[in-house]
Order: structure tokens, then sequence, then C-alpha cells
């Protein structure tokens, strides 16, 4: 500590530029006070630049290096995860989201982590046949529920006719969205089949069962899957051929004058 007080006395005394001088005369700082700033400023940045090397292997060891039952750990719960038909219990701080329980402890790496605040759908996977934001949904509340990512779709080594249709009709660019849209597509097509409304429903007293959604229903439904890359006529195709057998190209959409008028002045 004498060290570091030497080298800000010599700092505050001998290196500071005229603008710093300016800076900490403008905010009050002069003297003790200008000392005891840049002491606390130098101890921040120590620790700072002490955290990379506390915390590299930690950050470098795989999820398998880790141990399953950490010594340390706030808040601790149990939980019993059933994901793709595998039970595993896991010890996690209550406040794990379900998405970091599968990356992080699971090795289930396939679920993307994008925004974390719910936006980009990148995160999506399946809770009980439905689809879920995985990011904000708490690991310890899917106890005793069956999760479902993008891993456990493909059965005995065949994939899944929406990841078939995905490769097909080339549903994906850089990929990175891919697993959330395709389980956001599956789950998509038990929702027709039960017959749930949208906000583009024209009329929700008769919504009917084993729904045949139009291009425009898909896409509302799947607006909460963004891909960075474009290629939504190309997910549409997907989805369509999956629920409807129809693989026709989905036709391009724009916005008339009219249409942007009226979003411009509301």
């Amino acid at each position: 500590m004498d060290e570091i007080e030497k080298w800000i006395k010599n700092r505050d005394e001998n290196q500071l530029t005229k603008d710093e001088e300016k800076i900490f005369d403008e905010i009050g700082l002069n003297g003790t006070s200008r000392r005891k700033f840049l002491k606390q400023m130098s101890a921040a940045s120590l620790s700072i630049c002490a955290s990379s090397y506390l915390t590299s292997d930690l950050l470098a060891s795989p999820a398998r290096a880790l141990p399953d039952n950490p010594k340390v750990l706030l808040n601790e719960v149990k939980v019993n995860l059933k994901v793709n038909d595998m039970v595993k219990q896991l010890a996690l701080d209550s406040r794990t989201s379900l998405l970091d329980a599968l990356r992080e402890r699971l090795e289930l790496t396939g679920t993307k982590k994008g925004c974390d605040h719910g936006q980009c759908g990148a995160c999506t996977v399946m809770v009980d046949g439905k689809r879920k934001l995985s990011c904000l949904t708490l690991a310890a509340t899917c106890e005793g529920k069956e999760v479902t990512t993008i891993e456990g779709l493909a059965e005995n080594g065949n994939l899944h006719p929406m990841q078939q249709a995905f490769l097909k009709h080339d549903g994906f660019q850089c990929g990175y969205c891919t697993p959330g849209q395709i389980c956001s597509s599956v789950a998509l097509l038990e929702e027709a089949k039960r017959g749930e409304a949208s906000y583009v429903t024209e009329d929700f007293k008769e919504v009917k069962t084993d729904l045949k959604l139009s291009e425009e229903e898909i896409r509302e439904r799947m607006s909460g899957n963004i891909c960075r890359c474009g290629a939504y006529n190309n997910i549409v195709q997907a989805f369509k051929e999956v629920h409807s057998g129809d693989d026709e190209m989905p036709t391009w959409e724009f916005a008339t004058s009219e249409q942007m008028e009226k979003a411009k002045n509301s």
C-alpha cells in the first residue's frame, strides 16, 4: 500500500496534465481530496485487473469439468430437470434461468443466448409442448415439466420434419437464430391444431381446431423470433410445407404508401 500511495502522490504532483488539473479543479478535488480520489480509483482498477486472473480458470472450464455440487452457492435449490427425456438433478442458484442451466450445466448449447431480454427469440425452447423464452424462465419453475430443446427433436438419428424443411428451403444463413426458429415452429404446429388465436385472428368467437394458417398468420405468430439475416420467406416456406404440404415460395409483402402514412401518424 505504501508503494501505491507513493505512486499516487507522484502522479498527483508531477504527472497530471493541464487538462487533468483543470478537471480536478472544476469538480473540487485538490490536495488531500485529490490524492484520496486517485487512491480509490487505483484500488478499483487493480480489482478489475485481478478479477480476470481470478476467474479465467473458471470461465475456461467446460461444464463437465465443473462440480455437480458446488460447495458455495447462494440461494441454492435442488431442481430435477427433465430435458429431452433425460432427468438430471441440479443444484442451482434459485435465480438461474433455464437458458443458463441448459447451456452451462447440461451443455445443451444448441439453445442460443441472444439478447437475454426475451426480445429476439433465439433462446426459444418448448416446455410441456409450448414455446418458452428460456432466458426469461427460471430453471426452478420447470421442476416436473418436460423441456424440449433443439437437440431433442430428432428421433433415432432422424431429423424432425421441421428440421428437414429448414434444410430443404434454406431457412437460415448464419444459423444463430435457427434453433429458436425451429422450436417455435414445431410448437406453432400444435398451437394450430389446438386452434389457439393470434393477434390477426379475425373472429375470436369462431376459432376452430386444426387451423390452416395463412402466410399472414404464420408471420404474425413467428414474429417473436428475429432473423438478423432476413431469411423470413424461407422460414415461412419451410413451415408451410410441414404444416399444410404447400411448399410454394411465399410472396414478398411491402407496405403501401397509405399504410406507411397511417403508421407514421398513429
